[in-house]
């Protein structure tokens, strides 16, 4: 079973917010969507509700599961949850977005344990640059994509947020580093989530031109459509795909996805908070599996596109 929503789009996938703890301050961060929580007090999911929420979604025809933070290496438990969640039988993929700085020691642990696949924050391999941007050390991040390679994710994606007049210079670096790294490269536009209107209009900087070039030299254009029909160029040495922004039609039409908050709840869409449905307080309260299947059927009914024109 396969759960449709009211726009005959399939519930596909499943992005869970682990925590939203991170060791890194990217101004840029959109946080899943998740609003800011000044006070500090949030509560976290336990591995067990963690893996028993990704167990009910899995039965629900959900294929695909993505953990996300905030920074989900932060949580000392994080092998355990991974562990968790690939022993449900269904589960097809099992992936991990990190900004990789902490993945050095916990990759062969994360590999053996089930992860598959990695999604690693690299907005620059230049070392000031990174450090102004993140606050970290761009060797730690390095370290972290070698040690996702050696230990056999595949594909591991280096996620190149493009900034205007702060990275949007340095695309062909990032290409060759690729290239040698043995990963992929990820071009992604600025999102105004989360971010000051007046961040979004002094760093915002379309993809158009990138993507008119990728197009001449590619040896071969594919489409994900069941990635909001974005686009993956194969270069001669390099494999470069890129990601527009979700205000679009194309990008809500072909939404597969539902998320988890660091704090339980399930959401519908990454630009909404006003159709959020609780999950961990009634699991909390001694919710049976059919009782949380509805709250799931429920949140997918939320499902519509953001963009519909």
């Amino acid at each position: 079973m396969v759960l449709i929503d009211s726009f005959g789009r399939p519930l596909l996938n499943l992005r869970v917010a682990i925590t939203r703890e991170c060791n890194l301050r990217c101004p840029y961060c959109h946080r899943e969507g998740e609003e800011k929580n000044e006070r500090n007090d949030t509560v976290e999911m336990t591995v067990d509700e963690v893996v028993r929420i990704v167990r009910v979604a899995v039965g629900l025809g959900i294929s695909k599961v993505k953990l996300t933070g905030g920074e989900p290496l932060m949580r000392k438990d994080v092998v355990e949850i991974i562990r968790g969640i690939a022993s449900l039988q269904g589960l097809k993929d099992l992936s991990m977005t990190t900004n990789g700085t902490l993945l050095t020691s916990l990759a062969k642990d994360l590999r053996v344990s089930g992860l598959m696949r990695v999604n690693i924050n690299l907005p620059t391999i230049n070392r000031e640059v990174y450090n102004k941007l993140t606050g970290g050390r761009l060797e730690d991040v390095l370290g972290g994509v070698k040690a996702a390679v050696d230990v056999g994710f595949y594909p591991v994606k280096l996620n190149m947020l493009v900034l205007k007049n702060v990275n949007d210079d340095a695309v062909p670096e990032m290409m060759e580093f690729a290239k040698v790294s043995e990963t992929i490269l990820q071009l992604i536009e600025l999102e105004p989530i989360n971010i000051s209107n007046d961040y979004y209009h002094t760093y915002h900087k379309p993809l158009d031109d990138y993507e008119s070039v990728l197009r001449q030299r590619a040896v071969r254009v594919e489409t994900r459509h069941r990635m909001q029909n974005r686009h993956v160029y194969h270069l001669p040495h390099a494999k470069v795909e890129v990601v527009h922004p979700i205000e679009n039609t194309a990008f809500c039409t072909h939404c597969t996805r539902l998320r988890v908050t660091s704090d339980g709840k399930l959401k519908p869409c990454l630009m909404r908070n006003d159709n959020l449905v609780d999950v961990l307080t009634p699991m909390r309260n001694g919710a049976s599996d059919e009782e949380l299947t509805e709250l799931f059927k429920l949140a997918n009914q939320k499902r519509e596109p953001y963009n519909k024109n």
